[in-house]
């Protein structure tokens, strides 16, 4: 029979596994929800501990004993703390969102430095882009770009900008500042170093397309002055250091420029888009412009071109199918043209071209030059082979046959108009020709256009243009693209450029919506001279400006006088006299001579013309001795009163020439 104690120890259960243990095995499995609960159990273990002990001293102790729930006076006061806390996380992080928008509070504002930009060119117009930036000691010019004359300006084939005020700060100016290859960038460069040389920064294929320019003009002596740079990899020039930073845009290796001057940080976008899925596959480096703008931009300048644009502009890469799904339906010769410059569109038909076994005849002089220079650079990877001269497009089939052209503005003395017009040496437009023009109209180049495509289609051929949407793709950011960048900058101060004056008021519309005070935008006009320091932006004076006229057939300026006379004539005609005088007796000794030209009809000219003869004769037999006696004085009056009386027959004032000779 067992003793009473023995028995007690026989009816003890044994004690069950520690919580512990559960709780590591979630632990080594790597679980979340394990480590919580490996957090949580220590507590409970110890507990159990405590529980365990009191247990064994005391046996008839609760270890399933519930913890009393919080008073409502203690469970006000943690309601209140929770409360007190998620305010405070409120308040915090509201803090932090309005710090990461205004990163310009990290401009020092007691620095001194301030900084002059003055756009000399590419406000109120498209093209002819130039902008000067200086401190009190150094000066840079960013591009030197061209732009193209209206109707009105007969015998001129571009425009450049005025140097007068680069004259006036030649001694200052530190280097010339290249964003792109475009020519209302680059292309007024040649006329600028005739005048005035000064280094040159840029990337390669700028830098290798003035080069062309330069050797066209006969200034390849100043190839000396370039200076290759490397993009991220800022440069000092002056009182300024830039950085280049890698953009998308119409034309391969363009940049937007982080200026750093004592002032602050100056960001100028140049011409651009958001592309993320270009040809070469380089997008914009947003990255880099985002760490300007978390360092603090002082002051942004950015394209305007697209501001009334809303959403995104397609990327280049839309283009493939429209070209894949032209050529497989074409059935003779294929036609592209484009804009010269534009590398990756020309890229893509001849990639197209190769894909549907056809040989690549590139036609027009600035087409050739420029993808030479191109392929050289090792820009693009096309093999020699593809290539045929124009005069061998004959020795193939028309359905072997690309041609790439220029006059996708329908210059008149471009490939393509000249083929429209039957006037190329080789090329004849035929019914079976599917012609593409991958290109939007430069404003005012509609009717050119036009007359082009009117040609084409008289002489058969089917015509693409603007019936197709992704035939072409804009080179300029629209109103998202545009956020984008003035979200990732956040700039203390905003300059639109690059366009007309509806272009940047929209531009400045945009950035109201992006966080940038209207009082910190000014819409500026070319010779505006613009002060920005830490504190304030303000225009300070009016720089005169201008354009010069060239005669590209002679790479030579027009002078002003010129082109007005050209104008006047045009619109009010000209009428030629020449007459012989005896002077002693106040005649003429024959009938004078009298021609006019845009002055009335052929039909009534003949009569015209005897009116205006009985009038001078009239005039001479009344005339005074001392107008006799001076042949000017005689000119004059004669101008003066044919002037009076073609007015009073035609409202016209036409250009008066007179020629007397006395006797």
């Amino acid at each position: 029979m067992m003793n009473k104690p023995e028995a007690e120890k026989k009816d003890i259960k044994p004690k069950p596994e520690p919580q512990k243990r559960r709780a590591s095995s979630y632990a080594r499995s790597g679980s979340n929800i394990g480590k919580d609960r490996q957090t949580e159990r220590p507590k409970g273990s110890l507990q159990q501990k405590r529980h365990s002990s009191h247990s064994e001293n005391n046996p008839h102790a609760n270890v399933n004993r519930k913890k009393l729930p919080p008073s409502p006076a203690e469970k006000k006061e943690n309601d209140a703390t929770l409360y007190h806390n998620l305010k405070r996380g409120v308040e915090v992080n509201d803090k932090v969102q309005k710090n990461r928008l205004q990163s310009y509070h990290k401009i020092d504002t007691h620095s001194k430095g301030k900084v002059r930009i003055t756009p000399l060119g590419g406000l109120g117009e498209i093209g002819a882009n130039i902008t000067v930036i200086e401190t009190e000691e150094s000066a840079i010019v960013i591009d030197v770009g061209m732009s193209f004359p209206d109707e009105s300006m007969h015998g001129v084939d571009i425009l450049i900008p005025d140097f007068n005020y680069l004259e006036i700060i030649k001694d200052k100016i530190v280097g010339i500042i290249i964003t792109h290859a475009h020519e209302d960038h680059i292309g007024a460069m040649p006329y600028l170093f005739k005048k005035m040389q000064f280094p040159i920064y840029g990337t390669p294929l700028p830098l290798g397309m003035i080069s062309s320019k330069f050797d066209e003009h006969g200034l390849k002596k100043f190839r000396s002055l370039f200076r290759v740079v490397e993009k991220r990899k800022p440069v000092k020039i002056g009182d300024f250091e830039i950085e280049w930073i890698h953009i998308t845009h119409s034309i391969i290796d363009s940049s937007a420029l982080a200026i750093r001057t004592d002032a602050g940080v100056i960001l100028h976008t140049g011409d651009f888009k958001i592309d993320h899925t270009p040809i070469d596959g380089f997008p914009t480096d947003l990255h880099r412009l985002a760490h300007y703008g978390e360092e603090g931009v002082l002051v942004m300048l950015s394209d305007s071109t697209n501001s009334h644009k809303a959403g995104y502009t397609q990327s280049e890469a839309t283009v493939g199918p429209t070209f894949d799904n032209l050529f497989l339906k074409a059935k003779g010769r294929v036609i592209m043209s484009t804009f010269s410059s534009n590398i990756h569109r020309v890229y893509q038909a001849i990639e197209h071209g190769i894909k549907y076994n056809r040989k690549v005849a590139v036609i027009g002089r600035s087409m050739e030059k420029n993808l030479e220079i191109s392929r050289s650079l090792g820009y693009i990877n096309i093999p020699q082979n593809v290539f045929i001269e124009a005069h061998e497009v004959d020795k193939y089939t028309d359905e072997e046959i690309l041609i790439v052209t220029t006059g996708s503005q329908g210059e008149t003395m471009s490939a393509l108009y000249r083929m429209a017009t039957d006037e190329h040496r080789h090329i004849k437009i035929k019914p079976t020709d599917s012609i593409i023009i991958s290109a939007k109209a430069i404003p005012g180049n509609e009717a050119a256009i036009s007359t082009v495509i009117n040609h084409l289609m008289k002489a058969g051929a089917s015509v693409a243009y603007q019936d197709f949407s992704e035939i072409h793709v804009s080179g300029h950011a629209a109103q998202e693209e545009q956020k984008l960048l003035l979200r990732l900058i956040k700039p203390k101060f905003f300059l639109p450029v690059h366009g007309e004056y509806n272009h940047i008021a929209k531009h400045r519309d945009t950035a109201i919506k992006c966080g940038v005070p209207e009082k910190n935008i000014l819409l500026m006009e070319d010779g505006d001279q613009i002060e920005v320091a830490p504190t304030y932006v303000r225009k300070v004076k009016s720089i005169k400006t201008g354009k010069s006229y060239i005669n590209n057939q002679v790479n030579r300026e027009v002078e002003n006088d010129v082109v007005l006379d050209r104008q006047k004539i045009a619109i009010e005609g000209v009428v030629f006299i020449a007459a012989e005088i005896l002077a002693a007796e106040g005649k003429f000794i024959d009938r004078p001579k009298i021609s006019t030209l845009g002055i009335i009809g052929h039909k009534e000219e003949r009569y015209y013309i005897k009116e205006l003869e009985e009038s001078l004769q009239l005039f001479l037999t009344g005339c005074r001795k001392e107008a006799l006696n001076n042949i000017r004085t005689l000119e004059n009056e004669i101008k003066m009163l044919l002037r009076k009386q073609i007015f009073k027959k035609t409202k016209t004032y036409p250009t008066i020439i007179v020629s007397l000779f006395m006797r």
